[in-house]
């Protein structure tokens, strides 16, 4: 079932029939008639397939249905934050933020080119904003519009989960976990705790989207993303996220098999004699780096590749005297098949912080906190 057959009025009259405990209470909440509410209520129950309440004398009791959903229609709401946001402006906003165009949003939706442009010109005037300007051929979302995009996403995300619980308590598992994973993650951590969930939940649909931080966070804050598994920031600057430690890894000197330096125990400054590729400034690697070289008392060398590509700094070790900081687990393949080696190992307080990040008002399913403790039930194993 889509959230887009759902009427938002109809799911505000369910959450304040909730928080109220009657019909009555919640008509006056939103503005409608007692027998209005009770047709919407029926209408919604029957969408979902589930009574939402039980019919008491003294009130209406949720039922688990409800408790499931109500929480979800409430977080949605307090994201669209106005009465004036239908669904038909919601997804006519959405769809022309993430298609560019009018025409680009009819063909991702099917509806009109003159009712995305009635809804999302009535959004504009009933919220006195300047939500679009046009561009040459292309629209693109005012800074207003930007801002109210990433609100709708999160919104849409609510109903969306909220939905994929109701179709699970009716047998049909449609829940899913979308994963960012940044470099690290990928090696150990992501694949044991993936393989170690779906052996009990086969049904859940999981998507991974590789990429570094920079890549994945935005998605992130957007909503495509329910969580992303890598290096930890510190300090976290986006204050709309949340951080939750998993390990510490410590990451270690390598070089390619037989580079001049394997076997001598070298210190930071034989290591400062020969070429390094390591990830960018701002990069948890990056600060691993300028601290092991900061602590011998000297400045870091020079860095003529910087990449955060284990792929791209595999190939350029094993072709030349370059040195990496990288973690072990991100090469067992390379160091077990002897393309690589250990050079040296840090001392344990250049150790990076591995986690989990969310969005600070991530309202995580059953099936998504059940893969929160995989997560640390491998990281455990691992440390």
């Amino acid at each position: 079932m889509s959230i887009w057959h759902l009427n938002l009025r109809h799911l505000a009259a369910a959450a304040h029939i909730a928080r109220l405990g009657t019909i009555n209470a919640a008509a006056q909440a939103v503005n409608l008639t007692q027998p209005a509410i009770t047709q919407a209520l029926a209408r919604l129950e029957a969408q979902l397939g589930l009574p939402l309440f039980e019919r008491r004398h003294d009130g209406m009791v949720p039922t688990p249905a409800a408790e499931l959903l109500v929480p979800r229609i409430e977080a949605a709401l307090a994201n669209l934050a106005s009465p004036h946001v239908t669904m038909s402006r919601l997804r006519a906003l959405l769809a022309l933020a993430d298609a560019g165009s009018y025409v680009g949003a009819g063909a991702l939706t099917g509806l009109s080119l003159p009712s995305l442009h009635r809804a999302v010109g009535d959004l504009s005037l009933a919220l006195r904003r300047s939500l679009v300007q046009r561009r040459g051929k292309i629209v693109v979302l005012t800074d207003a519009g930007a801002e109210l995009a990433r609100a709708f996403r999160l919104a849409r995300l609510e109903l969306e989960t909220g939905l994929s619980e109701i179709e699970a308590l009716n047998g049909r598992e449609t829940r899913r976990i979308a994963i960012g994973a940044m470099p690290l993650s990928r090696a150990r951590i992501l694949p044991a705790a993936v393989t170690r969930f779906l052996r009990r939940r086969p049904n859940v649909a999981i998507s991974i989207a590789e990429g570094s931080r920079a890549e994945l966070a935005e998605p992130l804050r957007n909503g495509a993303l329910d969580l992303m598994v890598g290096a930890l920031r510190d300090p976290l600057v986006e204050a709309d996220l949340t951080q939750q430690p998993l390990f510490t890894d410590v990451p270690a000197v390598i070089g390619r098999h037989g580079h001049p330096l394997a076997g001598t125990s070298p210190g930071a400054a034989e290591l400062a004699r020969y070429p390094w590729t390591v990830s960018a400034q701002g990069a948890p690697l990056r600060d691993s780096f300028d601290r092991f070289f900061a602590e011998a008392g000297m400045a870091p060398p020079h860095v003529p590749i910087e990449s955060g590509s284990v792929m791209m700094i595999r190939q350029i070790l094993i072709d030349s005297d370059f040195l990496t900081m990288l973690s072990p687990d991100q090469l067992v393949v390379e160091l077990e098949a002897q393309w690589l080696e250990c050079i040296t190992a840090l001392p344990p307080g250049l150790g990076r912080q591995i986690g989990v990040t969310t969005r600070a008002s991530w309202r995580p399913t059953a099936v998504q906190r059940e893969f929160l403790e995989d997560l640390t039930a491998v990281a455990a194993e691992m440390e």
